[in-house]
């Protein structure tokens, strides 16, 4: 991308929330550069003007944000920054509120009006952008949201008031932007969505996402390919069946499942029971062997019991995930869980989750212990002091088990395929040796 003149602002933009959320910013940055702007992420150097991007998932989330427009607002006050705008979740959902509590915010924006917030700052919403994208995770992997929205009715969830109603992207523009990033260096697509499974049903008038990994498969220099939020109920099982023979598909579905007791899915409005969904993890393990499931399950919701809370643990028990994430329930205006009273007190919720982790990491460390000694293929997305860090297929960034590989055995590279063998398991962790780096 050429310029010509940069303008004398310099813009800084900060992230919170998921990695949905740091693709905004990323679209953001892209428009911006592309009108001269000098622009920085999450950076600590002078800026004049910030542009904070907001999450307004969950309690924590959204007292993250609020504080962070609070500091941002103490800064210009002090004469520190000029100008300050928020965009985001938090803002889509609470922009009157924040309007009249944090008045030195210069402009609020929602999640869908970024041409508005390029207009504030003089610069034109260039179109012939699509399919590029600046992107501010290391250069062999990138986020491609595959669609925007929702539409499932969860009665917990405040993501359809703030994302809106399910809106699929264009598979030509998908394949686009993935050759775009292949040919600057990135190895991996981890897809996100609010629900991948829905994709193409609004614009194919049918479950597209089979199609959709079979076209970027084919995209020269993508190694790898993850599936990240999936939802268990009407799940189209051909996904497995070209995750089996696809190898850069990964043997990897992150499907959050909330729960394991059918009373609270019921009232959850889940739309799928307990055996629904063994049934779905039995079927994946037998079409695609070793399939490393990642899920997240929510404790504390309203009227759980602690029966209801020890099928839960049951569940996760029996079924042995090899990857899983514990929220505790956040009460949210405007959802239909928010009609009823929130019991469950904290000190309950955050003992469950503690419990529930326990669990997890007795499975955990039992599943890696049992990869000692075997060969696997690693990515290195890093090198921390005497350790080169990675992931297998089966692990996504920062959420995921990691592998370290001695930094003394070989020379390696941020972006390097290696084969290793794995000498040592933690809970959460693997240690390996080198045994050859692939030329990709």
């Amino acid at each position: 991308m050429k310029t010509k003149t940069l303008r004398p602002d310099k813009v800084n933009v900060i992230t919170l929330g998921c990695s949905k959320n740091l693709v905004d910013s990323e679209n953001i940055i892209t428009q911006l550069k592309a009108n001269d702007y000098e622009v920085d992420h999450d950076s600590n150097e002078q800026a004049n003007i910030v542009i904070v991007n907001t999450c307004g998932f969950i309690d924590l989330a959204k007292e993250e944000s609020v504080n962070t427009i609070l500091d941002y607002a103490d800064r210009k006050t002090r004469g520190e920054i000029d100008k300050l705008y928020v965009t985001g979740c938090l803002s889509q959902r609470y922009k009157d509120n924040l309007e009249a509590q944090i008045p030195e915010v210069d402009d609020y924006f929602g999640t869908m009006e970024l041409p508005g917030l390029l207009n504030r700052l003089e610069a034109d919403y260039k179109h012939d952008l699509i399919g590029e994208r600046f992107i501010t995770t290391p250069e062999h992997y990138a986020y491609l949201k595959i669609s925007e929205g929702c539409n499932r009715t969860c009665s917990f969830c405040a993501i359809p008031l703030m994302r809106g109603k399910h809106v699929s992207r264009p598979m030509e523009e998908l394949v686009k932007q993935a050759t775009h990033f292949a040919k600057n260096g990135v190895k991996e697509l981890m897809l996100i969505a609010q629900e991948l499974t829905y994709y193409g049903l609004d614009i194919y008038k049918s479950r597209a996402l089979p199609d959709l990994l079979e076209a970027l498969a084919a995209v020269e220099g993508i190694e790898w390919i993850r599936l990240h939020y999936a939802y268990p109920s009407k799940f189209p099982r051909e996904i497995f069946d070209v995750m089996a023979a696809q190898p850069k598909v990964c043997n990897y579905l992150d499907i959050p499942l909330q729960h394991g007791s059918n009373a609270v899915l019921q009232r959850m409005r889940r739309q799928v029971t307990r055996q629904d969904t063994e049934d779905l993890i039995a079927h994946a393990r037998i079409t695609v062997p070793g399939i490393a499931i990642r899920t997240t399950f929510l404790v504390g919701y309203p009227g759980e019991t602690e029966e209801e809370f020890e099928e839960m643990c049951d569940f996760v028990q029996r079924m042995r995930f090899e990857r899983l994430g514990v929220f505790m329930y956040s009460h949210e205006e405007d959802t239909s869980a928010h009609d009823v009273e929130d019991d469950v007190p904290a000190e309950v919720k955050a003992d469950r989750a503690n419990r529930l982790m326990e669990i997890q990491k007795e499975i955990s460390l039992e599943l890696n212990e049992a990869r000692i000694g075997h060969h696997m293929r690693v990515l290195i997305d890093r090198k921390d002091d005497e350790f080169y860090v990675g992931r297998t297929e089966y692990d996504s960034p920062d959420v995921d088990n990691e592998v370290l590989i001695p930094a003394d055995q070989a020379y390696l590279r941020t972006g390097d395929f290696v084969n290793v063998r794995i000498t040592e398991a933690s809970e959460y962790d693997l240690e390996a040796t080198v045994l050859v780096v692939e030329k990709v």
